[in-house]
């Protein structure tokens, strides 16, 4: 049993997508777009930017899955990604040092990068997209 996380991106899935396969080594597993449903979609579950949204995506980094969609599936505007953090293991310094750096791109450093009494190094960042992470050096 595993738990895969579903982020909702708001339009900006397949961005996002692009975005972690760059920054944090991302494999891409599925996408389909709303338009190639094998149903169609009611209109009101239609994300905004129209049929080519992504309605379904999985994505693995470093073993554990994602899964990924423009919309929430209930036509209601999303609020942002808020109560949780994605913890991202490290294999050293160097290591963390790059992830942190190129998920904090174009978003907010909550936590500088840095060793703690638990971790060699170990920051808290919310990406551009909202979602936020914990990057660390498992101790």
């Amino acid at each position: 049993m595993s738990i895969r996380p579903y982020l909702f991106f708001d339009g900006r899935c397949e961005e996002a997508i692009l975005f972690y396969e760059q920054a944090a080594g991302a494999e891409r597993l599925t996408l389909m777009r709303y338009d190639e449903a094998p149903d169609p979609v009611p209109p009101e579950m239609l994300p905004a930017i129209g049929g080519r949204a992504v309605l379904h995506a999985a994505i693995r980094i470093r073993g554990a899955e994602l899964l990924m969609s423009d919309g929430g599936g209930c036509g209601a505007p999303l609020r942002g990604h808020e109560g949780f953090s994605l913890s991202l293991a490290a294999t050293d310094a160097g290591d963390a040092r790059r992830l942190f750096d190129a998920l904090s791109d174009g978003g907010e450093v909550q936590t500088p990068l840095g060793p703690t009494f638990f971790s060699p190094a170990f920051g808290m960042l919310k990406d551009r997209f909202g979602v936020p992470w914990m990057v660390l050096v498992p101790g």
